[in-house]
C-alpha cells in the first residue's frame, strides 16, 4: 500500500538533510528515531508539523499536498541599508562611519539628516559601480591580523540576512553595536555566530533577529603600510649568507 503523501514528504526532508532516523528523530524531539513514522505506522504529530516549521521551514500545507511552496522563509530578515546619500548627478555616495560615529550608528540607522554629517565620497572604479557600500573604521584588535585598530574597510550592502555566505567577513550593524566579525552560520537557522580572527578573542552568538543592516567587507583602507618589513626580510636574508659564509670559512680551515 502507498504511504500518505505527508509520510514521504517527510522522508524526503530527511534523505535531503542527510540525516539518519535517529539524529532527524533528535532534531525533532521524537524520543527513538523516525522509523514508525516512515513505515506509516505513526501519524505525524502536531510537535513534529511544528519542528519542522521551526527547523528547516517546512511549510506545514505543502507537508499534506495543499501548497506547491515548500519553503516558508521564517528567518529571511531585511538587512538593507535604510538610509541611501546621492551626489550632486544623483549617484550613491560611499558613506564614511568612524569610530565616534559607529557609536550612535544603530541609534541614527533611519535617520537621513545623521547622514548628511558623515563624509561622503564617490570612488569612480568598477568594482564600486551598481551597488551601495559604505565604509566602515576598525576600533580595537578583534581582528589581528586582518584588520588593524583604525583601518577602513569598504562593505557592500546585502539585501537579505539569507543572501550572506558562511566564514566571510561583514560589518554587522545590531540594535545596540556595530561589529566586524567572520559570519558562520548555525542549524538553527533564527542564530548566526560571529567570530574574531584573533584567537584571543571568544566567538559569540546572535538572534538573527537582532541585525539591522548587512554589509559584506571587500576591500579596505590601510595608512600602517610597514615600509621596513621588505628590508627587515632582506637583512635578514643577507646576515643569513653571511653565517653561511663565515661556517664555510670555518670549514675550509679545519679541512
Amino acid at each position: 500500500m502507498e504511504l500518505p503523501l505527508e509520510i514521504r514528504r517527510f522522508k524526503e526532508i530527511r534523505d535531503e538533510q542527510g540525516l539518519t532516523q535517529a539524529e532527524f528523530a533528535e532534531l525533532l524531539k521524537i524520543k527513538t528515531s523516525t522509523a514508525d513514522i516512515e513505515r506509516g505506522r505513526t501519524k505525524l504529530s502536531g510537535v513534529v508539523v511544528t519542528e519542522l516549521l521551526k527547523q528547516f521551514g517546512i511549510n506545514p500545507l505543502w507537508l499534506f499536498g495543499e501548497s506547491n511552496q515548500k519553503i516558508l522563509p521564517l528567518h529571511r530578515v531585511d538587512t538593507m541599508p535604510k538610509v541611501i546619500t546621492l551626489d550632486s548627478e544623483e549617484q550613491e555616495n560611499i558613506v564614511m562611519v568612524n569610530q565616534k560615529a559607529a557609536a550612535g550608528y544603530p541609534h541614527n540607522v533611519q535617520d537621513v539628516e545623521w547622514y548628511r554629517q558623515l563624509p561622503a565620497f564617490d570612488l569612480p572604479l568598477p568594482q564600486y559601480r551598481n551597488a551601495t557600500y559604505r565604509g566602515f573604521q576598525i576600533e580595537g584588535d578583534s581582528m589581528l591580523p586582518n584588520f588593524r585598530p583604525e583601518e577602513w574597510v569598504l562593505a557592500k550592502a546585502v539585501p537579505s540576512f539569507s543572501d550572506a555566505s558562511d566564514h566571510k567577513v561583514y560589518v554587522i550593524v545590531m540594535y545596540d553595536t556595530v561589529v566586524v566579525k567572520k559570519l558562520h552560520k548555525l542549524s538553527d537557522p533564527s542564530k548566526v555566530r560571529l567570530v574574531s580572527f584573533n584567537t584571543e578573542y571568544q566567538s559569540f552568538e546572535v538572534d538573527v533577529s537582532e541585525i539591522q543592516e548587512l554589509w559584506q567587507v571587500n576591500s579596505k583602507l590601510t595608512f600602517n603600510l610597514d615600509a621596513s618589513s621588505e628590508n627587515g626580510i632582506l637583512r635578514e636574508l643577507q646576515e643569513s649568507m653571511l653565517d653561511l659564509k663565515r661556517q664555510l670559512g670555518e670549514m675550509r680551515k679545519q679541512a
